[in-house]
């Protein structure tokens, strides 16, 4: 994935700039050097500022420049599940939706519950070219019994701490382990599912579960965890992140809490903001995923979470099944779906294009405030900073189709989105351009 090589120069010229941290957008051209970007050129300011016969230049005339999205919620299944999806795949599958921070999660096998396991992730996240980061478990083998050693995996490089995919039950030891994040500067993930109240998880209980006449997940599943958590945020101080948001109330839950004070952040995947359990009902296992899609009115909660602050960050939940797995029957299936290839083209048209967000909130959320939050070198565009840049067309559309994924089970197959991704670079090299297979 590195087109070229340290000390390289490289001037992108005439292209739109996204800036998310002064709310802003305004044509200029970038100079980098080194992987960093040396000099920022506004339109107005652009007298005598040819490039070098010398330097690599990109024509972004009809491109929109952005930070490299950040990620901080997604499963490349390595090790342990590499049929599915391995670490070097999923950096594909980043780099092709414009992402060059990933938080990757830690439900691995053998979890990341020890520096070993940790160490091995992120050794082969420094290969791929691009920015990744690991979650450790909160809970030793995910049990929800006995606490990890989180200030050793911490300084053994855990970018936080989840148990995601299996909620955590034991309010005394979430307490214990809120306080002990709180003490090493990490934020804690949650998946607020209460699984007692679950008869059949992936399919919301309602419309769609009538159709299956299965049990379904309720929406109370997911509030009771919530207010539980929202409360230890609030007593302890500690960062915490209420995952892939579903129901209009965790919503408003959340948004009181942060009225009080609490260091809390909301999470909405494009899934959750796009789609409703009809979709559950219209593609079967491929629309199938924990925490379910809901209703309308809780798509609606979440658009209007993300518009006014409340859904701070936006994840993808990447969550790569086999074709083989997906076509088992709706209560076998396993629950999931990939969305690293098509999150920036959902938040186009269903933020952006609605007038939901700007194009510096829809940033800002996608790569800005994740970086700050999990403390990452990036999520901006400035001078003297990394070049870690996406460069789009939002006039364009494709088809969504091909995966650079292992795993092709998304219920957007078919549907023509906005936004062509044109480059990603990360470091100021080009890891995708499109219609080349960079390597």
């Amino acid at each position: 994935m590195d087109q070229f090589t340290k000390g390289a120069m490289l001037h992108i010229k005439n292209g739109t700039l996204i800036d998310p941290e002064e709310n802003a957008l305004y044509r200029a051209d970038l100079q980098i050097e080194d992987g960093h970007i040396v000099r920022i050129i506004r339109e107005e300011e652009k007298r005598a500022t040819a490039s070098p016969a010398d330097v690599q230049t990109i024509d972004a005339d009809g491109l929109m420049i952005a930070p490299g999205l950040a990620d901080t919620h997604a499963h490349f299944r390595d090790p342990g599940f590499t049929w599915k999806e391995d670490i070097h795949t999923g950096a594909a599958a980043a780099v092709r939706g414009g992402f060059t921070q990933i938080v990757l999660m830690a439900n691995t096998r053998p979890p990341v519950d020890n520096p070993e396991t940790l160490s091995c992730v992120l050794e082969k996240g420094r290969q791929t070219g691009i920015h990744i980061h690991s979650c450790a478990n909160v809970t030793l083998g995910m049990a929800g019994k006995e606490l990890t050693d989180m200030a050793l995996l911490s300084r053994h490089g855990a970018a936080g701490f989840t148990d995601d995919g299996i909620p955590l039950l034991d309010e005394a030891l979430v307490r214990k382990a809120l306080l002990r994040a709180k003490s090493l500067g990490k934020p804690v993930s949650f998946h607020e599912e209460n699984p007692a109240m679950i008869e059949n998880n992936g399919i919301n209980r309602g419309k769609a579960s009538a159709f299956y006449q299965i049990g379904g997940s309720p929406r109370e599943a997911e509030i009771d965890l919530v207010r539980r958590d929202l409360e230890l945020a609030r007593q302890t101080g500690a960062e915490v992140v209420i995952q892939h948001v579903s129901t209009r109330e965790a919503v408003e839950l959340i948004r009181q809490a942060k009225a009080k004070g609490a260091h809390v952040h909301g999470e909405a995947t494009p899934h959750h903001f796009t789609l409703t359990e009809e979709a559950a009902i219209r593609k079967g296992t491929l629309a199938k995923m924990n925490p379910p899609l809901r209703q309308e009115e809780d798509r609606l909660a979440i658009l209007e979470g993300l518009k006014d602050g409340t859904i701070d960050l936006i994840a993808t939940d990447h969550a790569p099944h086999s074709r083989e797995e997906k076509d088992r029957p709706i209560t076998q299936a396993p629950s999931g779906i990939i969305g690293l290839e098509t999150a920036l083209s959902l938040g186009i048209r269903e933020l952006v294009e609605k007038g939901v967000l700007t194009w510096p909130e829809l940033i800002h959320r996608m790569s800005t405030a994740p970086c700050v939050l999990y403390g990452l070198d990036g999520g901006r565009v400035k001078e003297g900073g990394a070049a870690d840049l996406v460069l789009f067309a939002p006039g364009e559309s494709w088809t969504v189709s091909e995966f650079a994924s292992k795993s092709a089970n998304s219920p957007f197959i078919g549907e023509e989105l906005p936004g062509v991704i044109y480059y990603t670079l990360c470091g100021g090299r080009i890891v995708y351009q499109k219609g080349k297979d960079i390597r």
